[in-house]
């Protein structure tokens, strides 16, 4: 799977992600050829690319000189331009969905219909250019996954058909909506509304960059030259890293309880199980106004979250508990089962890294069983079912 990663640091624009995907290898005749696939005007638009420098850095600076004098468009009008043309149908996919989020934002700001939508600068050929560019290069590359770092708020005011804006303009503020951003940069438009629709469309991930085994490394510069940072935009491509068979990401769930009876408590505790719960177990602890309680953990599977939170809050006095993923590191192991002289008996088998058995248990549950049935103390049949023998694998 190649997983593309999107370092938006400094910002994120259409023309600086074209910029970066073609720095890691896209040829731009191969980009040229198809996007005159597009029913735009002949002659409306030339590309070109050329190295410059932001802070010393090198990167690549990709720009469109726009001869088509026709800057408004409607969305609708965009929409089928891409569908009806020549293009791959995973670039018009791309494309079109960028433009959707680009559209629903837009009429949500100014408070149309989506069809209604009048595009100014993001309509003109340039931008166009620069989203469909994207999607051609994302083909080119094969990209299967986009994952994006946090973007850089910006602020002070940006210039547009609309008049005078603060930053981030309103489009781009609401394509943040579900978006990390972070504060480190300084002043001016850091983020287009180009760049955050391509991040809000088309990311599968954001925030920290996945595991990755990293193959090529590009350079997007944007228009600007700002004092506290270079603006550059870095893609990093690559092919995710696979998890070691020990490696297993789970997920915690606690919470703190002072008023639940520890008959509530391990009823909880037996709901949980029995609903697939990895392990749950109770911590003591001294919670505010004296009041001994009990910090109640659980671990899961990230896809088991919500069906055991709700049996946490339903089954327990809790109103709020907290869940963070951690990565859990355990041996491979089987369940065997034996015949004994008392009777069928499962074993746990563990082994290490390299397949080799490192150790076997009885189960306790079939020991308790046997004890019972038998009328002999568990600890002497755990002690018979350790005397057995290892069982095969």
């Amino acid at each position: 799977m190649n997983i593309l990663y999107l370092d938006c640091y400094a910002g994120i624009s259409g023309d600086m992600t074209v910029a970066a995907l073609l720095d890691l290898g896209v040829p731009l005749e191969h980009l040229r050829t198809e996007l005159l696939k597009l029913e735009l005007p002949p002659g409306s638009f030339e590309i070109s690319a050329n190295k410059t420098e932001r802070h010393h850095m090198t990167a690549l600076k990709f720009d469109v000189a726009v001869h088509d004098q026709h800057t408004h468009r409607h969305y609708a009008d965009i929409d089928s331009m891409i569908a009806g043309s020549g293009l791959a149908e995973p670039v018009k996919v791309t494309a079109r969905s960028v433009f959707r989020r680009l559209a629903e934002a837009e009429a949500k700001v100014h408070g149309v219909a989506v069809e209604d939508v009048h595009f100014h600068e993001v309509g003109a050929v340039d931008s166009i250019v620069d989203i469909v560019g994207t999607a051609i290069c994302m083909e080119y590359l094969q990209v299967d996954q986009i994952h994006v770092s946090a973007l850089p708020l910006g602020s002070g005011f940006v210039e547009t058909a609309h008049g005078r804006l603060p930053v981030p303009a309103p489009a781009t503020a609401e394509l943040m909506k579900g978006l990390p951003l972070h504060g480190e940069c300084g002043p001016g438009e850091r983020v287009t509304p180009t760049g955050a629709a391509i991040v809000a469309a088309l990311s599968d991930g954001v925030g920290m960059q996945p595991a990755m085994l990293l193959e090529k490394v590009g350079s997007g510069a944007g228009g600007k030259d700002f004092p506290d940072c270079p603006n550059i935009l870095r893609a990093f491509l690559g092919k995710r890293a696979e998890k070691v068979d020990s490696a297993d990401e789970v997920v915690i769930i606690e919470t703190n309880i002072d008023d639940s009876t520890p008959e509530i408590l391990g009823y909880a505790m037996e709901r949980l199980l029995e609903a697939g719960a990895l392990d749950v177990f109770f911590t003591p602890i001294q919670m505010k106004k004296n009041r001994p309680g009990v910090l109640f953990s659980l671990l899961c599977h990230p896809a088991q979250l919500n069906q055991l939170a709700e049996i946490v809050l339903t089954e327990t006095s809790a109103i709020g508990l907290r869940h963070y993923r951690a990565d859990r590191i355990a041996m491979q192991r089987r369940i065997v089962e034996k015949d004994t002289e008392l009777g069928a008996v499962r074993f746990k088998q563990v082994f290490g890294s390299g397949g080799e058995l490192l150790r076997v248990t009885p189960e306790y549950d079939d020991c308790r069983r046997i004890a019972r049935e038998k009328q002999i103390p568990c600890q002497e049949v755990m002690a018979m079912m350790q005397s057995v023998g290892v069982p095969e694998k």
